[in-house]
C-alpha cells in the first residue's frame, strides 16, 4: 500500500517491510530506505521493470548438476552449437542437450566438467536432435556464453538450493 507520504508498506514472509518511492527521470521507483540518499542524486538513463514471480515457481524448476559424458560438434544446428550428453545421476539419467557455447571452449575440454541445467523443460527438437534438457549459461559482453557451474565438484543430480 502506498500512503501519502509516498511510504510504501509491503507485506512479506519476514513482515512488513517499509519502502519509500522515488521519483528518477519521470519514473516512479519504490526503493528501500537505505538506498534512497544513494538513488536520488543520480540521473538514470533507463529504467528496467522485472517481471516477478511467486516462490511456488522458482521450486518447479529443477535445476541440476551433471557431468558432461560427450560433446561433440552439431553441424546441423542453425547456429554453432556441441551436442552434449550429461549425465545426472541415478534419479535422472543421462540426458542430451544442444549448447551454443562454441566461443569459449572446445569438445574436449567439456568431457568430465560439470555444468547447471534445467532438467524439467520439455524436450525440444534441434534439427536431428531432441534436446531433453537446457545447460545454463551467461552473456559476456561480446555474446560469447559462459557456462554457469559448480565451483566445487557436487554429486550428479545435485538440485540448486
Amino acid at each position: 500500500d502506498v500512503r501519502d507520504d509516498g511510504s510504501y508498506y509491503q507485506k512479506g514472509g519476514e513482515g512488513i517491510c517499509v519502502m519509500h518511492t522515488l521519483k528518477i527521470s519521470g519514473s516512479t521507483l519504490i526503493v528501500n530506505p537505505s538506498l534512497r540518499s544513494l538513488l536520488e542524486p543520480m540521473q538514470v538513463e533507463r529504467m528496467v521493470t522485472r517481471e516477478t514471480i511467486e516462490w511456488s515457481d522458482f521450486e518447479r524448476v529443477e535445476l541440476r548438476a551433471g557431468t558432461v559424458v560427450e560433446a561433440r560438434a552439431f553441424p546441423e544446428a542453425r547456429k554453432p552449437a556441441y551436442r552434449l550428453r550429461i549425465d545426472f545421476g541415478p534419479e535422472v539419467g543421462v540426458l542430451q542437450s544442444s549448447a551454443q557455447i562454441t566461443d569459449c571452449y572446445q569438445p574436449d575440454d567439456l568431457v568430465g566438467r560439470q555444468v547447471l541445467a534445467v532438467v524439467n523443460f520439455p524436450p525440444k527438437q534441434i534439427g536431428p536432435m531432441r534436446s531433453e534438457c537446457l545447460v545454463t549459461g551467461l552473456h559476456r559482453e561480446d555474446g560469447a556464453v559462459v557456462l554457469a557451474v559448480p565451483d566445487a565438484p557436487v554429486p550428479n543430480g545435485a538440485r540448486l538450493a
